[in-house]
């Protein structure tokens, strides 16, 4: 969920006004462009999220990747889209503007969800139609394509479309520029909601050219045709725009200043030359003492950054590990069956219903208490906040774990022996298990540790016939009408709704999918046919047993088997997790970017933001790390794990944050200024009157560009 920093005053947008064209291209007081832009936006949002709330289950469900890789490649994908806006606010400041950068990327983008849309289509390389795609490799390297160029297009125009749309306005329209960054958010946060409402149930439809499978053709493919419709949308505007040439970048003047100090430094590292207050201080050879000392508030406040990742190391979570915790819980709500997928709204939605709560209420309240609850203070308890989150997603797993099925690990299989002979048989399986099956009845097999087995039958003559069994897998024995032609038949492991369909009269094993709830079946043979009907509970696996007198009982005599048990926890309990990090976000990252920004000078914001990004992508790194070589035999270990993790750097950003000392950027550069005889101090006074009213008046629309 994006936040702007400041909940938007939307509720005054409900005035209905005439377009009154004038040949300043306004309507109602606004520039005509700003309505593409908006649009746009909420095109963009909606393919965003709506492609990356059904990613995790794209990977686990369609590539068959573990959960271990399927959060890693994810968490890779997400720290790329963070590190990239660096790419595209250097691009459109030092080189094409902020125009020409959002249409060529945004081309880049509508390729990127184009080509994953394609990656979904099974059908592409199912030459024998069952439903699996025969080359894995392809749709791999096409998924991570497309995901290289979502997260170069989308990470690219994220600093410039608000600001843009900024540019399109003229002095006189500042009440409307502020309007506008309270629709832009609402337009924000209306994508992201509705995309992780709807994508999830198009991903549950069935589609398909030769078989019916889950549609993640149709789930990423909307989400591409908006990003199509938002490029033409941007484009058609074009003759309206207000377009500004490139004005350099900040940063890059800041890298060189640091750069230079360093490397100065280390040219004076000898004892005989003095030392200095500030290391920076060696760069005054070279560079404005005004620049260096904004430097210096700079990496002030970014040394307070060095904790922060380990929050949105839990925080991004929310999309991958806890999206994989629901697809083992069930969504029923009588009313409505909630997608796994769809959980992640319970954020937006408490977003949209905390942030006045808070900024209106709470935090007033805690205020005329008298209790001193500093910017810092409120950062460390919302990474508190966090870490209970995650501590109350490890109880939600215990109770899971208590309902889950015993799958094989690695070095074990497991066996089902399925009997459709006639008659009862006694089956021993070397070395040492012996079972007595009744006639279509289904028994399972402890998990075996041995590789080759051995099956005898008590018939006339005994039957005997060697198996191998595949390690950490499950599998099944049937033993047909005809004894001496048993068959082992091996069973993908997936937490999914499968039924396995047996027929009698030949050696016939048919693996389906279905979708939960009531559903109706038919089966035919020749001119026979009859119909059924059962419901199916989500994470179930069923056998159905169809015997050879099936038509003449009108599909009475199939005899259902109940291999592991519907999902029995219910999604409602993650409820609790997601308001607890939807409090932490509210506490850390909007009170995180307004205190940096009012500890550091106007003209150093990208700094700050390209540094805050920073901490999202690291922090999204350590989640691939942690996931990739902690490999901790319990989930609900893993989460304790983060959340201790988070509790010991909150201690630790606590202690830096004691010791900080607040500032006034502009007192310091108005001294520095001073000090350079640049202005008299009678001018200087006037100057700092004028920015306290100017910055009165622009503070919400600065505020409300925070996430940018």
């Amino acid at each position: 969920m994006e936040y702007d920093g400041v909940f938007p005053n939307v509720y005054s947008l409900c005035n209905v006004c005439l377009c009154v064209l004038v040949q300043t291209a306004e309507c109602c007081g606004y520039p005509i462009s700003i309505f593409f832009i908006v649009v746009n936006e909420f095109c963009e949002r909606f393919s965003y999220y709506g492609m990356r709330a059904v990613l995790v289950l794209y990977f686990r469900y369609f590539l068959l990747w573990d959960d271990d890789l399927a959060t890693s490649i994810y968490h890779a994908f997400v720290a790329l889209c963070y590190l990239t806006p660096i790419l595209g606010a250097i691009i459109a400041d030092s080189w094409l503007g902020k125009f020409k950068t959002i249409i060529y990327l945004s081309i880049v983008y509508a390729i990127g969800q184009v080509t994953m849309a394609v990656s979904t289509i099974h059908d592409i390389t199912d030459a024998n139609r069952d439903g699996t795609p025969d080359n894995f490799t392809f749709h791999t390297a096409l998924s991570m394509l497309g995901l290289v160029l979502i997260a170069l297009g989308t990470g690219g125009i994220k600093p410039c479309v608000a600001a843009f749309g900024g540019d399109q306005f003229q002095e006189h329209q500042s009440r409307q520029l502020n309007t506008f960054f309270s629709v832009f958010y609402l337009c924000i946060n209306a994508g992201s909601l509705l995309s992780t409402l709807i994508t999830p149930v198009l991903r549950a439809q069935e589609c398909g050219i030769h078989t019916q499978q889950q549609c993640y053709p149709l789930a990423f493919g909307v989400p591409a045709a908006l990003m199509v419709v938002s490029l033409v949308v941007f484009i058609s505007g074009s003759g309206m725009y207000i377009k500004t040439d490139p004005e350099g970048n900040i940063m890059w003047s800041v890298c060189k200043c640091i750069g230079f100090a360093i490397k100065n430094r280390f040219r004076h590292r000898s004892s005989r030359y003095p030392k200095r207050e500030h290391w920076m201080d060696w760069a005054d050879e070279k560079y404005d003492k005004l620049l260096i000392a904004q430097i210096k508030m700079v990496l002030k406040v970014l040394f307070l950054y060095i904790p922060l990742p380990m929050f949105w190391t839990l925080f991004d979570q929310k999309g991958s590990r806890w999206t994989l915790q629901a697809t083992t819980m069930t969504g029923d709500f009588g009313a409505f069956i909630l997608q796994p997928d769809q959980m992640q709204t319970v954020n937006p939605i408490l977003i949209l219903t905390l942030v006045p709560i808070m900024d209106r209420l709470i935090f007033p309240l805690i205020q005329k208490c008298g209790l001193n609850f500093s910017p810092l203070k409120r950062m460390t308890v919302g990474m508190l906040f966090a870490a209970m989150a995650f501590v109350s997603a490890a109880l939600v797993q215990i109770e899971i774990d208590k309902t889950l099925p015993n799958f094989p690990s690695s070095s074990e299989s497991q066996l089902k022996v399925v009997n459709i002979y006639n008659r009862t048989l006694n089956v021993t399986i070397s070395p040492n298990e012996h079972l007595l099956i009744d006639s279509f009845e289904v028994q399972h097999t402890f998990r075996h540790t041995f590789s080759d087995i051995s099956v005898s039958l008590n018939t006339n003559p005994v039957i005997t016939k060697a198996f191998s069994l595949i390690k950490g897998e499950r599998q099944t024995l049937i033993i047909p009408s005809d004894p001496t032609i048993m068959y082992m038949v091996s069973v993908h492991q997936a937490n999914m709704v499968k039924n396995e369909f047996i027929n009698s009269r030949k050696i016939v094993v048919a693996y389906s999918k279905v979708s939960t709830g009531d559903q109706r079946g038919k089966l035919i043979h020749g001119e026979q046919w009859c119909e059924f009907s059962r419901k199916f509970g989500f994470g179930a696996s069923y056998t159905f047993l169809i015997p050879s007198t099936v038509f003449s009982t009108d599909c009475a005599s199939i005899i259902e088997v109940e291999d592991m048990k519907p999902n029995s926890v219910h999604m409602a309990l993650q409820i609790p997790q997601y308001f607890l990090i939807t409090t932490g976000e509210v506490m850390f990252s909007v009170t995180g970017l307004q205190f940096s920004y009012s500890q550091a000078p106007k003209n150093m914001k990208s700094v700050l933001q390209a540094g805050w990004l920073c901490t999202n992508a690291v922090g999204n790194i350590i989640v691939l790390i942690v996931a990739e070589l902690g490999k901790l035999p319990k989930q609900w270990a893993e989460y304790v794990l983060f959340a201790s993790l988070l509790v010991a750097v909150s201690i630790v950003f606590s202690i830096m944050a004691y010791f900080y000392t607040y500032i006034d950027p502009a007192e310091i550069e108005a001294q520095i200024r001073k000090e350079q005889g640049l202005e008299s101090e009678e001018k200087e006074k006037e100057t700092l009157e004028m920015e306290e009213i100017d910055e009165s008046q622009k503070n919400d629309q600065e505020v409300k560009q925070t996430k940018i």
